[in-house]
């Protein structure tokens, strides 16, 4: 059985939680698809905690923003959470986070942060076969657009395992995915986790609730729900 977890963006508790809920099945490995960083308050303690458990990271678009001292173009206030998470990173997580892979590929399963066609920006909001009929592999797992979603085709199947950091769909819990990987079922984990604790942390790291609130409701920041088709 493989973990795969995505969207953590500084939110610790949130990791926390998911991590532990992780340790209750037979797990082998777990990967996160990238997006380590962006927008909360504990991106160091996020990043301590996968570098301690071993778990291969794919560089999410705010990773490479984080890392490259690069902005968003689409969002000011994920700029002001990655200005102000370049300024507590240590050296040892930035340059752990450096090492990040672009995808990853084992066996039959293809692993990236956003889409097939750009590694780090694409958004996938309509899943349809023909996209994947001409890509080498079965099993796809993307994030980025912080939607849970499953969706099984004739020979491929598209996974995204939703965000542990910042659910956009809707459903305030923490959002992953477990696939078995020696009969290809995937099963989608949703689980709460103390919200207070990371909306504490980021009011005491001088953030208004506009920063915050939206993880109550499982929206992205402003309110907006998203879905994937």
């Amino acid at each position: 059985m493989i973990a795969i977890i995505a969207d953590i963006h500084g939110n610790y508790p949130a990791l926390k939680a998911v991590l532990e809920d992780i340790q209750s099945s037979s797990i082998n490995k777990i990967y996160s698809l990238g997006d380590v960083a962006g927008y909360y308050s504990m991106i160091n303690e996020c990043i301590e905690l996968l570098r301690n458990k071993g778990i291969p990271n794919v560089m999410g678009n705010h990773d490479y923003y984080l890392t490259n001292s690069e902005s968003c173009h689409r969002s000011n206030a994920a700029n002001i959470c990655l200005n102000f998470q370049r300024k507590i990173i240590t050296l040892e997580n930035l340059n752990w986070l450096k090492q990040s892979l672009p995808v990853i590929e084992m066996g039959n399963m293809r692993l990236v942060h956003g889409g097939w066609r750009d590694y780090r920006e694409e958004y996938i909001y309509n899943v349809e076969e023909a996209y994947f009929t001409n890509l080498e592999g079965k099993y796809f797992f993307s994030g980025h657009t912080h939607v849970q979603f499953l969706k099984k085709f004739v020979t491929q199947t598209y996974c995204n395992p939703g965000s542990i950091g910042q659910p956009r769909d809707g459903n305030n819990k923490a959002a992953y995915a477990l696939i078995d990987n020696d009969n290809g079922k995937i099963i989608l984990k949703r689980i709460f986790y103390p919200i207070d604790e990371i909306a504490l942390h980021m009011k005491a790291s001088g953030f208004d609730a506009y920063f915050y609130e939206n993880l109550y409701n499982g929206s992205r920041i402003g309110g907006t729900i998203d879905r994937v088709e």
